[in-house]
């Protein structure tokens, strides 16, 4: 269980802040003209955080359980990349929602991939924090650490089309965004901490 609940406050710590990725989601759920015409998009987002976490876990953790040395680098990499990350995190405290059209579904699955997969913060998310993460795991806790990351990574994508579908009419407070980023930058904080408890 260790592994699960470690993995559910990561994903849920990375995932929060809105990004390009997240932005991009919420807005198709504000845009669209119902919910289920949004869904397109959750679920490519999605789908790429799924690849991304199963690429990082099992594919990186499988050449680093060789060499200790590796593993104890990229532990080490990953504590002050989580240090850094929750620090620029904290001090965002601005977010410009763009897409104020609605897409069809084909535009919507491109623009879709090219936020989760050509955008350098996502790869860095998943491999230089998810992988190195699930680097003190091995087996079943593993696999439990990447289906956690991946639970959150799902429910978290369609939780913000309906919020996005939701209060599509009302003015959003952009004091709301930012304390959801402050929230994040206390969990990423928090996980740097565990590891280095872990190292120690």
């Amino acid at each position: 269980m260790e592994a699960f609940i470690h993995g559910i406050i990561l994903a849920f710590g990375l995932i929060v802040p809105l990004g390009v990725q997240n932005i991009f989601v919420f807005s198709q759920g504000v845009t669209q003209p119902n919910i289920f015409k949004a869904i397109p998009a959750a679920i490519t987002a999605a789908l790429c955080d799924t690849f991304l976490i199963i690429l990082a876990v099992f594919g990186l953790s499988l050449i680093v359980l060789q060499f200790e040395w590796i593993r104890l680098i990229l532990l080490i990499g990953g504590i002050f990349f989580l240090l850094y990350m929750g620090k620029v995190i904290w001090g965002s405290n601005s977010v410009e929602i763009k897409g104020k059209s609605a897409l069809p579904i084909k535009q919507q699955v491109f623009f879709a991939l090219s936020v989760s997969l050509l955008n350098p913060h996502a790869l860095l998310d998943t491999v230089g924090v998810i992988g190195t993460s699930a680097l003190k795991y091995k087996g079943s806790d593993q696999i439990l650490f990447a289906v956690a990351c991946m639970g959150v990574s799902w429910i978290w994508f369609f939780g913000i089309m309906v919020v996005g579908a939701g209060l599509k009419r009302l003015h959003i407070s952009e004091n709301v965004f930012v304390i959801l980023n402050k929230i994040s930058a206390l969990f990423i904080w928090g996980t740097a901490v565990y590891l280095l408890i872990s190292l120690l």
